[in-house]
């Protein structure tokens, strides 16, 4: 008795995920977490494996396949699109470590006192003396460098595959493209990061 209350307790909270067709027979000799009798016809939307979970074999619909109309949230991420990590590390590290390089030169050129550049621990901070500071890092779990500047504050950039470069989303804009023009603007001279 209990476990047909379970058994209707799981299908109805499965029953928004099911399309028209059953995903999960309701028969009473099938098993309650078994999705051996999973059958499905295939679906004209868009459908990957959950990265994340045990349910490969369940289609999922991809938010980014939704129409406007249809999304309410934040975009969704594109798991397939991801760097792996070593790629990340890779792409990251040689990016801040281009940085340092090109800043530490930068900073001999320029008369800006309290102009410091430092790396440690995988974060790159740039004193600009009255100016403030700004810092550069990388955030692993997202896969992304993020920079706070004393500029245009907090920014979040992801890696772009086409552009090769780190571009962040919500301005589309490069990374080493808004350190030269904020850079060019306090110190009052041009620098080349690309």
């Amino acid at each position: 008795m209990a476990i047909r209350s379970l058994r209707r307790a799981v299908l109805r909270a499965l029953s928004p995920l099911q399309s028209s067709s059953s995903l999960i027979p309701a028969t009473q000799n099938s098993s309650l977490f078994s999705l051996s009798n999973y059958s499905a016809e295939p679906s004209t939307s868009a459908s990957y494996s959950c990265p994340n979970f045990s349910c490969n074999s369940i289609p999922c619909r991809r938010l980014s396949s939704l129409t406007e109309e249809e999304s309410h949230g934040p975009a969704a991420v594109n798991y397939c699109s991801l760097l792996t990590e070593e790629e990340y590390h890779k792409l990251a590290n040689s990016t801040i470590h281009d940085l340092l390089e090109k800043l530490e030169e930068y900073g001999d050129s320029v008369d800006i006192g309290g102009f410091d550049v430092d790396y440690g621990n995988e974060v790159l901070t740039l004193k600009l003396g009255d100016f403030g500071t700004c810092v550069i890092n990388k955030q692993t779990p997202n896969r992304q460098i993020w920079m706070s500047s004393p500029v245009s504050g907090p920014s979040r950039f992801d890696w772009d595959q086409k552009a090769e470069a780190w571009i962040y989303k919500r301005t589309k804009q490069n990374l080493f493209k808004v350190l030269e023009t904020e850079l060019e603007k306090l110190c009052k001279k041009p620098i080349s990061l690309s």
